[in-house]
């Protein structure tokens, strides 16, 4: 195996419990690359209303990337407000490109300053810390990165802190942001609320207690309907999402205007409801079967150096979680981060929609993992 076939040859795991356990992770090759963004200022944006927008701006990135690699797999994460992902040396330049190019179009496209850092693996194991990955199947057709080590929170630090810049690109080319879309309502929650939670570890506690408490939050979450899976097993109610339908319009438009490009989304969208209205095949597209499909592949929860979760919670649950997390931060074990609300949002990356591969990133509706990563204790 070379460094360049690593992330296609690492075991998918499809039991999600499995990944609360280190054992579950490799370290990245050491001349791999971490690549991490995020939106400058998000917390004002959602205080005017646009967390629709900072999720479509942040998934936008997973988006140009996949393009760009033609479809290559590659380990990510979406964190509502950023990305995080990793490539071998070899698409180092794809990677430059994409963000200096991205950083450029989306500061001209929407006036929202994205930043975007670029390090080597090596660079981060010299400061003591690891980034290690696994591959968590979440259905037959889809699978996401998952990571540990602390490699990535330390990253991110650093990029806001200003150091490893992907200086944004002086001459500035539409990105190929194909598949990237919302055309569904946000979800209300069905139990009582929405919660987004941040579990991360501090310096102080050991892998293996941390490994035991994730267990049990899993466990208690398994509780819930779908342990607290915010999309209905039969998929999301379809509707036309009015701010979001603007940004994807804007994002994806590349070199038509934005006039142009509203009317022929415009188009898409109506066809695309007629086909789910009728429920029937079309052209080889099932629609139920992309419905429950869609729900499957949602990323509601994950481990990226800790573990991140979307819950549909019912008061007794919430409660219990409460309880849980406060009495393992005042043990020193972890940090958490903690907001309510009462609807989630999706944004999806739809390479085909006649494949199975197709990507759902769930968030809160309100603001989420952001509001979420403010109120860490």
């Amino acid at each position: 195996m070379t460094t360049h076939d690593f992330y296609e040859a690492l075991p998918r795991i499809s039991d999600f419990a499995e990944l609360s356990r280190a054992s579950a992770y490799t370290p990245l090759p050491k001349d791999w690359l971490v690549c991490c963004t995020d939106i400058v200022n998000s917390t004002a944006l959602i205080e005017e209303g646009r967390y629709k927008t900072v999720n479509m701006v942040a998934a936008s990135v997973i988006a140009a990337m996949i393009n760009a690699m033609s479809g290559r797999a590659f380990p990510f994460v979406f964190g509502g407000d950023g990305v995080s992902f990793a490539v071998p040396p070899e698409d180092h330049d794809i990677a430059h490109h994409t963000l200096a190019n991205l950083r450029s179009w989306i500061d001209r496209e929407f006036g929202i300053s994205l930043r975007a850092a670029l390090l080597p693996v090596d660079w981060i194991r010299q400061e003591g810390l690891e980034v290690s990955v696994a591959r968590y199947a979440v259905s037959a057709g889809a699978d996401y990165a998952m990571f540990a080590g602390g490699g990535l929170a330390w990253s991110e630090q650093q990029m806001k802190a200003g150091g490893f810049e992907v200086l944004p690109a002086e001459h500035v080319m539409p990105p190929d942001l194909t598949g990237l879309s919302c055309r569904w309502q946000n979800m209300k929650s069905r139990n009582g609320v929405i919660l987004s939670l941040l579990i991360l570890p501090t310096p102080e506690g050991s892998d293996r207690a941390f490994s035991e408490l994730a267990a049990r939050i899993l466990r208690l979450a398994a509780t819930l309907d779908r342990s607290g899976h915010p999309i209905p097993k039969s998929g999301p109610t379809i509707g036309l999402p009015q701010g979001r339908f603007r940004d994807e319009s804007r994002l994806v438009r590349q070199n038509r205007s934005a006039l142009i490009n509203r009317l022929r989304l415009m188009i898409q969208f109506i066809l695309f409801m007629l086909v789910f209205w009728r429920g029937k095949k079309v052209l080889g597209f099932d629609p139920e079967h992309y419905r429950t499909t869609l729900s499957a592949n949602a990323d509601y929860r994950k481990f990226d150096d800790g573990l991140k979760m979307t819950l549909d919670s019912t008061p007794e649950v919430q409660s219990a979680l409460r309880g849980l997390l406060e009495e393992a931060r005042d043990s020193g074990l972890i940090q958490f981060g903690w907001h309510e609300q009462d609807e989630a949002l999706m944004t999806c990356i739809v390479p085909s929609a006649l494949r199975d591969d197709h990507v759902h990133f769930i968030d809160g509706a309100s603001g989420g993992y952001t509001q979420a990563a403010k109120s860490l204790s």
